[in-house]
């Protein structure tokens, strides 16, 4: 925790010396426009700095970049058919903040680089406890499985929940064990294990998935996300026990997840809420804290809107959307199209559908169902639908969508071959090898009794 401070510190200090605004014009969260903000993500301004939106000089320290981390073997470039070690839309975040200063972002990217490596992060996300992560996605901003206009997924985060009990009810479980097997002899604290792999999930799922979905600027990946922040009835007690609780992942996302949060709107804030923005602008650099809105009640529904379809924001911030916090995604039409085969429908009339849990990852004409369940690999493929199948999709109605959608689970099962699960799911019963490592048929489970509900438990 102390490297990530030093490195947050060390990096927000660098964006305040390079702010050209002077002191007297300094931008305060209370001076954003939400709706020069809004105007702003309307037209393509949002996109400057972005993947197929540089300017030639942008280009240039692109490239500039790329060497380097490449002189220095961080990077390798995609030869002979390979795909490079990190895509240039990844490389654009570390570049863009720093502000396209080469010398800046190489440092921030060796430091992640590194960072990664010593805490086995990959390692981490394929073998953490399904449960663990699941605890963890409940103390967090949550995907409410929609998008704003621009195809940016939408996070919520309800901090009222996060009451005394049941911080210390999480802080016991946290502290008793490490989520994955791969690191029970990790020097990092466990919570913070389980905070490096939901923003994993943010990288390997939802970002990929929301790129493959229609939107307007398809040429672009989504690379960012939009956050609703809702502070209401949250006492000041509560703020100062939940501060090294958010201070992680504000220290976090600034030191190795740079240029992952596109917008902030907090709602609901209280009149100490200035004294509270004291602690927090600390944790962020001012280029983060200019993406912050803090909305009066009259402009929660107008601002929100202008972001994102009403269908897209929860009831209860005005829009149409049945989801509350602790909800699993709920996704949209597109995305249901897309990747249907993750959800699992509701056990009653009148009922939510639910979702598989624990770490997935988007992996072009499949998603991968990672993580472990009582100390065993689960590993399962489930497939999405392609790019032509998805057009045929975006031609139908909206009932024919939910009609296509409800069915999707079905459909995708059978795609599951023995075959597939030989390689991906090495599960023991009581020392007995489920599915031979030659590809063998299943001898002990048939495929076809494989549904999401097993894999979501």
């Amino acid at each position: 925790m102390k490297e990530l401070w030093r490195t947050a510190s060390r990096l927000s200090q660098h964006s305040q010396e390079t702010e050209q605004t002077s002191s007297g014009l300094e931008r305060t969260v209370s001076q954003n426009d939400p709706l020069a903000s809004a105007n702003q993500a309307a037209g393509l301004g949002w996109l400057a700095g972005h993947l197929n939106h540089l300017t030639p000089e942008q280009e240039a320290k692109l490239t500039a970049f790329k060497e380097r981390c490449r002189e220095k073997g961080y990077y390798t470039s995609g030869e002979d058919g390979e795909e490079p070690s990190h895509d240039d839309a990844t490389l654009l975040r570390f570049l863009r903040a720093r502000r396209f200063d080469v010398d800046a972002a190489f440092q921030q990217f060796k430091d992640t680089e590194k960072w990664r490596k010593t805490n086995a992060i990959e390692a981490l996300f394929e073998n953490i406890d399904v449960d663990s992560y699941d605890e963890a996605r409940r103390m967090y901003p949550q995907w409410s499985g929609r998008r704003d206009r621009r195809g940016i997924p939408v996070f919520v985060y309800v901090v009222k929940h996060l009451n005394s009990k049941n911080m210390d009810e999480y802080t016991s479980k946290v502290s008793s064990s490490a989520p994955a097997e791969t690191h029970r002899s990790s020097s990092v604290p466990p919570r913070l294990l389980r905070l490096f792999a939901l923003y994993e999930s943010l990288l390997h799922f939802v970002l990929p998935l929301c790129s493959a979905l229609p939107r307007p600027n398809p040429e672009t990946p989504i690379v960012s996300t939009t956050n609703i922040v809702d502070i209401s009835g949250v006492g000041l007690r509560q703020f100062w026990n939940l501060k090294g609780h958010m201070q992680d992942a504000s220290v976090l996302a600034t030191a190795h997840y740079p240029e992952t949060l596109d917008r902030i709107f907090i709602i609901g804030a209280p009149v100490f809420f200035p004294t509270v923005w004291g602690w927090i602008k600390r944790w962020f650099d001012p280029v983060t804290t200019s993406k912050i809105f803090i909305l009066s009640p009259s402009e929660v529904k107008p601002t929100l809107t202008s972001f994102m379809d009403p269908s897209s924001i929860p009831k209860q911030y005005g829009g149409n959307l049945d989801w509350e916090w602790g909800d699993m995604p709920n996704l949209d039409g597109p995305a249901r199209g897309l990747a249907g085969g993750l959800e699992i429908p509701p056990k009653g009339r009148g009922g939510k559908p639910d979702f598989v849990r624990g770490p997935l990852l988007f992996d072009g004409d499949k998603v991968r169902v990672l993580g472990t369940v009582d100390g065993k690999p689960r590993r399962l493929e489930i497939p999405v639908v392609t790019k032509e199948q998805q057009q045929e999709v975006d031609l139908k109605s909206e009932s024919e969508v939910e009609a296509a959608a409800a069915s999707a689970v079905t459909a995708a099962l059978p795609m599951v071959t023995s075959s597939t699960l030989s390689k991906s799911l090495p599960y023991q019963n009581g020392g007995e090898k489920l599915v031979e490592a030659n590809g063998a048929p299943l001898t002990s489970v048939a495929v076809t009794s494989i549904t999401p509900a097993d894999i979501s438990e």
